[in-house]
């Protein structure tokens, strides 16, 4: 039985590690559409291209902050690994997003009651292959 005393760690393909993360949420859609007949319903599905995007936050206390922003304004494509820092509690060991894209990037005001907090919303490009999940 788990004991959910894990640690995840996001990195980049370099090996830097974001830190501190406060969040990593990952969208992936496979629209499809049903396609009915005079004779029957449901007889078969239209597929629609499979897209992925990421919303990253962090604190903007440290250098990964200023590298993404630099990558985002440079069109730099990067990879995400998603991977587990110690316990076995998850239902994976990595996950790998290839060919990431910054689309935009939202820093917050500052505050004198604590650390701004930087946002970054991207597209990927690259995910699902063979080597990209690790159970």
């Amino acid at each position: 039985m788990p004991d959910w005393n894990s640690r995840l760690e996001v990195s980049l393909d370099d090996g830097t590690v974001v830190t501190p993360i406060d969040s990593l949420a990952t969208t992936i859609t496979t629209p499809r559409s049903p396609v009915h007949s005079i004779e029957a319903d449901n007889v078969g599905a239209i597929f629609g291209p499979k897209t992925a995007t990421f919303t990253m936050s962090m604190k903007a206390i440290g250098p990964v902050t200023a590298k993404l922003t630099q990558m985002a304004l440079k069109n730099t494509k990067f990879n995400i690994q998603l991977a587990e820092k110690t316990g076995t509690d998850w239902s994976f060991k990595k996950l790998l997003f290839r060919d990431c894209l910054i689309i935009s990037t939202n820093p917050s005001n500052t505050a004198p009651d604590g650390a701004p907090v930087a946002s970054f919303n991207g597209i990927i490009l690259g995910f699902g292959g063979p080597h990209d999940i690790e159970t």
